[in-house]
């Protein structure tokens, strides 16, 4: 019996868990114990998708959060080591790119325990991210490099990592599996009243939300887009604290702000929206999954197939760049290719890569 650590923190590693952990399921010869780091702890980023994707309970909980970067790391890198050297586990098993991804791959080498990294081999090559950084040390440590794409697989054969005797396999992703398994119990929000035909939008990314000059020309975008059309906007935290400090333009009454919503709201307002603007590296690929065009508001994306297929554009902060696609979008049909990210099986393909090493 192979006894297998799970690390998640983060709404996003909650939806791809999800998936993972249903595969996991009844599967003899493998038990996984799932630690949450806490890096999001409210009921709304966190509670919330383990009571909606019936994602087994956490093991452990570490209770890390709001903190800086560093002090993070720290912390979450403190509490994993205790917790692996206690259970002694075969594999700690990874996703993404976030501060808990990081921390699990670096406790769990420092014992000499294999990592396997789901979501392995993207790259936006800006360095300034701490998302890039986390996942180019995460590849580097990991024994088993999970890739949701073509892409990531050349990603990482240009950097050697088969020379490092590294088992890269092309999976697909892991989200595509978790919106064939939950599309079709998807469900509105409660208490809120959504406009017949709206653009969901989203913002978290402390690039924008940190730069009041980046934040301004977004909202002002989303606020010109409510001119002619609804806007529904779940607000982050930490969007919505730095829009309460002022100096930010007031929303436009055509804009509905939600808090945070869980998975299977969110799926609701994908299949109900007419398009997307985001950060959010899930949400791009979300919407590709259901037929909408993205508008991505950074300066790159590691889902550069979508770009290239023409359903999401790259507009970084610049209100007239951001209206140009939003009218493009208006005005032209989109054409979705299929079977960018797999065909829905990266879970049991994982699953199987696991049992069989």
């Amino acid at each position: 019996m192979q006894k297998i650590v799970t690390v998640i923190g983060a709404r996003p590693q909650f939806i791809k868990a999800a998936a993972v952990s249903r595969a996991f399921a009844g599967v003899k010869g493998l038990q996984e114990l799932i630690l949450h780091t806490g890096q999001h702890f409210d009921d709304n980023m966190s509670k919330v998708f383990f009571d909606q994707m019936s994602i087994p309970r956490p093991a452990y909980n570490l209770g890390v959060h709001s903190m800086d970067h560093g002090a993070m790391t720290g912390a979450m890198l403190t509490g994993i080591e205790k917790i692996l050297k206690a259970e002694r586990p075969d594999l700690v098993l990874v996703y993404g790119d976030t501060n808990s991804t990081l921390s699990g791959a670096l406790a769990a080498s420092k014992l000499g325990i294999p990592v396997a990294h789901v979501e392995a081999g993207l790259r936006s090559y800006n360095m300034s991210m701490p998302e890039e950084i986390n996942r180019i040390v995460t590849d580097r440590l990991s024994t088993l490099l999970f890739c949701p794409t073509i892409t990531a697989v050349q990603n990482l054969n240009k950097e050697g990592y088969e020379a490092f005797g590294k088992t890269i396999l092309l999976t697909g992703d892991v989200m595509y599996d978790a919106m064939l398994i939950y599309r079709h119990i998807a469900h509105p929000p409660s208490g809120i009243q959504l406009p017949a035909s709206f653009v969901l939008a989203t913002i978290h990314r402390a690039e924008n939300t940190d730069d009041p000059g980046r934040l301004r020309n977004i909202i002002e975008s989303l606020n010109a887009m409510a001119e002619t059309s609804a806007v529904v906007l779940p607000l982050h935290p930490r969007t919505r604290k730095y829009i309460q400090q002022g100096g930010m333009p007031a929303l436009n009454s055509g804009i509905t702000v939600t808090s945070p919503l869980g998975y299977l709201e969110m799926i609701y307002l994908l299949e109900q929206c007419k398009m997307v603007v985001t950060d959010s590296g899930g949400l791009q690929k979300e919407a590709y999954f259901i037929n909408r065009p993205c508008i991505t508001v950074r300066e790159e994306t590691e889902w550069t197939e979508l770009v290239e297929a023409g359903c999401n554009t790259i507009c970084g902060s610049k209100k007239d760049t951001i209206l140009k696609a939003f009218n493009h979008y208006i005005d032209k049909e989109v054409n979705f290719p299929p079977g960018l990210y797999g065909n829905g099986d990266a879970s049991e393909q994982i699953v199987q890569a696991l049992l069989n090493r």
